[in-house]
């Protein structure tokens, strides 16, 4: 039985329809919820919006977790014309990237600003931290290349931090890196270990 149910969406809170980041993150939803998995996002605009709209054309379902906050003024926060079917309210930023780690088993991380940065970085300590029981990552777009090579270049990166991501460019791309973290998952026993967070 797989594993791998919900897929939670990272990317640019401030991608517009036209743009081809919000095209391409409406295709990639659709795709996914066509799969008979669950879209997770922040529930607010941008890349977010556009992952809950892919999924909803196919009829798919979209979680969302999100905070209302009093003091962060730049925060896109949540966006009502993303109809999500479950929202999730949390209370701080750091509580709503700690759930939406938590609910995906896999994470999709497109281009985006700081807030995508620190979510991408967060994912991905936790997969080394908890390797052989981790949440893979799909980066997508080539630029994801550049940015790595950077980090092996410049960083003391371990040989078990390349294995936990794989870089695609097109829709299809993410379902095969998925079915191939699936395959792993089930040759190793691989159970994905909740990791325990103390804020």
């Amino acid at each position: 039985m797989s594993q791998i149910k919900k897929v939670t969406i990272f990317g640019y809170a401030d991608a517009n329809p036209d743009d081809e980041l919000y095209k391409t993150a409406f295709n990639v939803a659709r795709l996914l919820a066509q799969k008979g998995y669950t879209i997770v996002n922040g529930g607010g605009p941008g890349v977010m919006k556009a992952s809950t709209l892919g999924a909803k054309s196919v009829n798919g379902k979209a979680i969302g977790a999100t905070f209302f906050p009093k003091d962060i003024p730049i925060f896109e926060g949540r966006d009502e014309s993303n109809t999500v079917d479950e929202l999730i309210v949390v209370d701080t930023y750091l509580e709503r990237t700690l759930k939406l780690l938590e609910l995906g088993q896999i994470y999709v991380i497109f281009n985006g600003g700081t807030g995508t940065i620190s979510e991408f970085g967060m994912a991905w300590g936790l997969a080394r931290l908890y390797f052989g029981h981790h949440k893979p990552l799909i980066l997508y777009g080539n630029f994801w290349q550049e940015i790595i090579f950077a980090f092996t270049k410049g960083m003391y990166i371990r040989p078990e931090e390349r294995q936990v991501f794989k870089i695609v460019n097109n829709p299809n791309g993410v379902i095969e890196a998925i079915d191939e973290f699936q395959d792993i998952i089930d040759k190793q026993k691989h159970i994905h270990k909740k990791p325990i967070f103390s804020i």
